[in-house]
C-alpha cells in the first residue's frame, strides 16, 4: 500500500516553484495500543461528548472556543479560522540557508520525507535539490502542519529531500532551571581517565538496526501470554545507585566488563548518505 502524504503543496525557491508532498518519516504501526474496557462486560468504553447541565451534545452542536479568562471564552467558528490562514499552508518558501551546526539539537522535531508530487514537477525538483546539495547548507522554510505554523529544515537526501519539524524558542525550557541545581562537583582525575577508558572501548559506528525497544517487546509477549491464560508475568528489579564509596572500584570492574580492547571500526554501518552530514547527531529528538 503506498503511503499517504501528511501535507501536499509548493516547495519555493525565490523564482522556482514546483508541487510537492510531506510524508511522515516514522510509523508507529508496531506499537502496543490499548483500548478502554469495562472492567466487568470488557467491552469498549465510548466517550460521548457531555454538557455538564443538559447532558449529552450531538457532535453537530460544538463549536469552539478560547478561553480568556476561567469560564469565559471567545467563540470562534471554522469559517472565521480558515480566512486567516497563512500562505505556508500551502507553499513552502525558503528563506534562508544555514549551517547545520546552527540549530541546537534541542530544536529539532518530528522527521518527515519531501518528494515531488507528480512526474511534471520532478524537474523543478531537481533543481532546487541539486542547489541546496552543492550549497550543503540547511534551507529553513516556514509550514503549517496539525493547524500550527512550524519552521521546517530541509535538506537533500537521494532523489528526494529529508525535512524536519523545528521547535519554536517558546517550546523550549531554560536548561538552567533543572542544571543549576546540579551542585559543582570535582571529580578525581584517575576516575576520569577509567571512565575515558571506558567510553573508548564502547565507541563504534551508529546502527540503528542493533536497537530494538525492550518495553515494547516486553508488552508483547505480556498480551501473549495473557493471551494464552498465562499467570503473573515476573517483575524486573530495579537497577542500585553505585555509593561514592564503591565508585573508583565500580569504575575499574567496568573497564574489565567491557571486552578488553577497541572495537573494530569498521563495524556494520548504515548506509552512508548521498552527502555530507554534519549534524547527524543533531537531528535527533531531544
Amino acid at each position: 500500500m503506498a503511503m499517504r502524504p501528511s501535507w501536499q503543496g509548493h516547495l519555493r525557491l525565490s523564482l522556482v516553484t514546483c508541487p510537492v508532498a510531506l510524508y511522515t518519516a516514522i510509523s508507529a504501526r508496531s506499537d502496543v495500543h490499548f483500548n478502554m474496557l469495562h472492567k466487568a462486560t470488557h467491552n469498549r468504553i465510548r466517550m460521548i461528548p457531555t454538557d455538564p447541565e443538559t447532558g449529552p451534545v450531538d457532535r453537530a452542536d460544538i463549536v469552539k472556543g478560547y478561553e480568556i479568562e476561567k469560564g469565559h471564552y471567545v467563540v470562534v467558528t471554522q469559517d472565521e479560522i480558515d480566512s486567516v490562514k497563512l500562505e505556508s499552508t500551502r507553499t513552502i518558501d525558503i528563506e534562508r540557508f544555514v549551517d547545520a551546526d546552527d540549530i541546537d539539537r534541542l530544536y529539532w522535531n518530528d522527521p518527515y520525507f519531501l518528494a515531488p508530487d507528480g512526474k511534471m514537477a520532478a524537474e523543478a525538483f531537481a533543481v532546487i535539490r541539486e542547489a541546496m546539495s552543492k550549497q550543503d547548507r540547511i534551507a529553513l522554510g516556514k509550514i503549517v502542519l496539525h493547524q500550527r505554523e512550524r519552521l521546517l529544515a530541509l535538506e537533500p537526501r537521494g532523489e528526494g529531500m529529508l525535512a524536519y519539524s523545528l521547535r519554536t524558542r517558546d517550546e523550549v525550557r531554560d536548561s538552567a532551571e533543572v542544571f543549576a541545581a546540579i551542585p559543582d562537583v570535582k571529580p578525581a582525575a584517575q576516575m576520569i581517565e577509567i571512565a575515558e577508558k571506558i567510553i573508548d572501548q564502547l565507541q563504534g559506528p551508529f546502527d540503528p538496526s542493533g536497537f530494538t525497544d525492550r518495553y515494547e517487546d516486553a508488552l508483547k509477549a505480556l498480551v501473549a501470554a495473557k493471551e494464552k491464560g498465562a499467570g503473573r508475568v515476573v517483575q524486573v528489579e530495579e537497577p542500585q545507585d553505585t555509593p561514592v564509596s564503591d565508585l573508583m572500584e565500580q569504575l575499574r570492574s567496568s573497564l574489565g566488563q567491557t571486552g578488553g580492547g577497541r572495537r573494530p571500526s569498521r563495524a556494520a554501518a548504515p548506509e552512508k548518505p548521498t552527502r555530507r552530514k554534519p549534524a547527524s547527531a543533531s537531528r535527533r529528538r531531544a
